[in-house]
């Protein structure tokens, strides 16, 4: 990556200008730049008209102001140079799929990412900020900050307990729990953020399918895209990953955690989401793995989905809570197809067998069959 150093201004701009138009950079390291004046602003601001979009990164606090100042945190993609923390010593508290969280001190934790990019955490934590600000009860997020060779983001410690650690500690209360969950989960789908704020499920969706399309054949690609064009038009607030390791209670409200995945769309996502780790998951992986997903005794799992279906959909009758689920079922195989294309770095070798196994073996005969969502 092209670095600047130093201080830039009206006596070194004109060489500085010079260096800098032969390289032509799209990327520069701001790291050691200690102040830029207008004559160096200028530069950059001819570069941007030759090269287009230009992106300054870890940009210092005071050369930042300057670019604030000026506007020109409007004319550059400009990321500010991030904290360093370090997470020896401090309690780990969860873990997860894409990160770990780490107990920083009594008011703060980290989430650390164990592969994701900067850009997909930075996207994460502004979703954060903005449930947040629709009124959405979460952690309030802080920084995005370096955690040796990756990163994490920091957000407030809540004072309270997962839904997961409480039925551990306390088997008998999962059917209260479990209501507790589903009618918090149905005042959230209540919410209609506006147009634009948050990513929509379906042309996500739509849009991964796309990016696999090189694996699988034209057809099969038709068949998930149209899967996804048939699930009704909603635009109600989705938390993306309800689970109950991101559902804590206190005093008998509701928090939610790991919020990164929040989206809109129609509900069946969520709810479908929620089959993932109830349902699917338990046969289908060994049960250490089973257990470190759910957070909870495995084999209270299937009651759990049971409580949650029953109480989102008012009915306790067990054929009505089947039906759901069998409806539900594709769009849950679908999810968890996407979920296993999506962790760790995967060879061409290892995208085969998925495609085989997934989505030839169990979501393209579940789509064949799909009932309409109806709710």
């Amino acid at each position: 990556m092209y670095q600047i150093k130093g201080k830039i201004d009206s006596t070194n701009a004109p060489d500085f200008e010079k260096e800098l138009m032969a390289a032509l950079p799209t990327e520069i390291d701001a790291s050691e730049l200690e102040y830029i004046s207008s004559a160096g602003l200028r530069v950059l601001l001819r570069l941007t008209k030759t090269v287009g979009d230009v992106t300054l990164y870890n940009v210092s606090i005071d050369v930042y102001e300057i670019l604030d100042v000026t506007g020109f945190t409007s004319i550059l993609n400009v990321k500010k140079a991030l904290r360093e923390i370090s997470v020896d010593g401090c309690e780990m508290i969860g873990a997860g799929g894409y990160g770990s969280v780490y107990r920083i001190n009594e008011e703060t934790i980290v989430k650390v990412y164990h592969t994701a990019s900067l850009d997909f955490i930075e996207k994460e934590r502004e979703l954060s900020k903005k449930a947040f600000l629709l009124g959405v009860p979460t952690a309030i997020s802080f920084d995005t900050v370096k955690v040796g060779d990756k990163y994490g983001v920091v957000y407030e410690m809540l004072d309270a307990k997962t839904v997961a650690q409480l039925i551990t500690a306390n088997p008998a209360g999962l059917q209260q729990l479990g209501q507790l969950s589903a009618v918090a989960l149905k005042k959230l789908h209540a919410v209609e953020p506006e147009s634009g704020d948050f990513p929509n499920k379906k042309e996500f969706l739509s849009d991964w399918v796309r990016s696999i399309a090189k694996y699988i054949e034209p057809e099969e690609a038709r068949a998930m895209l149209d899967f996804i064009d048939s699930i009704p038009d909603r635009s109600t607030f989705l938390h993306g990953d309800y689970n109950s390791k991101n559902v804590m209670v206190k005093d008998g409200e509701v928090l939610l955690i790991d919020i990164g995945d929040a989206a809109v769309g129609h509900p069946a996502f969520d709810i479908a989401g929620l089959m993932l780790p109830y349902l699917i998951m338990p046969k289908s992986t060994t049960p250490e793995r089973v257990l470190s997903l759910l957070g909870f005794d495995p084999a209270l799992a299937q009651n759990m989905w049971g409580v949650m279906c029953g109480t989102y959909f008012m009915t306790g009758d067990p054929q009505e809570i089947g039906r759901i689920t069998n409806m539900l079922m594709p769009l849950a195989l679908f999810l968890m197809t996407y979920h296993a294309f999506h962790f760790g770095v995967l060879d061409d070798e290892a995208i085969a067998i998925r495609v085989n196994h997934l989505i030839r073996g169990q979501l393209l005969p579940a789509i064949k069959n799909a009932q309409p969502i109806d709710f």
